[in-house]
């Protein structure tokens, strides 16, 4: 899907960026692990705002792409990252002996999968879809930044609405909520607007998990 809108937009008669322009931008998303957003890569390299930095990301993807190289520049979670192509998944798996996909439950899927398509949602909103309780599960991922809390609905109780997360959407490679699939029994992805997780910070994460402790405490009230 990349592949294809970055051929397409750079068919046009779109101006070349300068040589050095991409190759520091090259070099920056060489460097990091995470999507780095246009309007940054114009901040740290020569580019003259975010559309160039734009630009010189899809003309080196249009690069790699013509030249059959092992990896792609994708956009993901409103920035690009640097990534190894799908195909060599499994010789890229062996290097870094990765776990993570494989510990996500299908019960945790299941819960995220609802959350992403419902949010933001409250936990008895969860399980009313899925007929069973999910609070530890709400709470793993929660712990995995996959989920976050959103604030409180306007509900008898004021219970918590969770939401997904930045992480999320670059965990599962999606540029924004709207690259969710469609999904009859879910209804269309939601809207972009809200943005949840976007502008994450260690405090923002902090106060997740006070929020996360609070809830807890409500369920071994209520159990009580």
């Amino acid at each position: 899907m990349t592949e294809e809108r970055t051929t397409a937009e750079e068919a046009g008669p779109i101006r070349d960026v300068p040589e050095r322009v991409k190759r520091i931008v090259e070099a920056l998303l060489f460097s990091s692990d995470r999507p780095i957003s246009s309007a940054r890569l114009a901040e740290l390299s020569e580019a003259a705002d975010g559309r160039e930095a734009r630009r010189a990301a899809r003309q080196l993807q249009a690069e790699y792409q013509a030249e059959g190289r092992a990896f792609a520049i994708e956009e993901i979670a409103g920035g690009f990252q640097l990534l190894s192509r799908p195909e060599f998944a499994p010789w890229v798996s062996r290097l870094h002996n990765r776990q993570q996909q494989e510990t996500l439950s299908k019960a945790a899927l299941e819960t995220l999968a609802i959350v992403a398509y419902r949010q933001p949602i409250t936990r008895a909103e969860i399980e009313d879809i899925r007929g069973v309780q999910c609070g530890h599960i709400l709470r793993s991922l929660v712990e995995r930044r996959m989920l976050k809390v959103a604030g409180r609905s306007s509900e008898l109780g004021r219970p918590l609405l969770y939401a997904t997360t930045r992480y999320f959407l670059e965990a599962f490679g999606l540029r924004s909520l709207r690259d969710l699939p469609q999904r009859k029994e879910f209804g269309p992805p939601p809207q972009d607007a809200e943005r949840p997780g976007e502008g994450e910070d260690d405090d923002g994460r902090q106060h997740e998990e006070e929020q996360e402790q609070e809830h807890e405490h409500e369920q071994q009230s209520g159990e009580q």
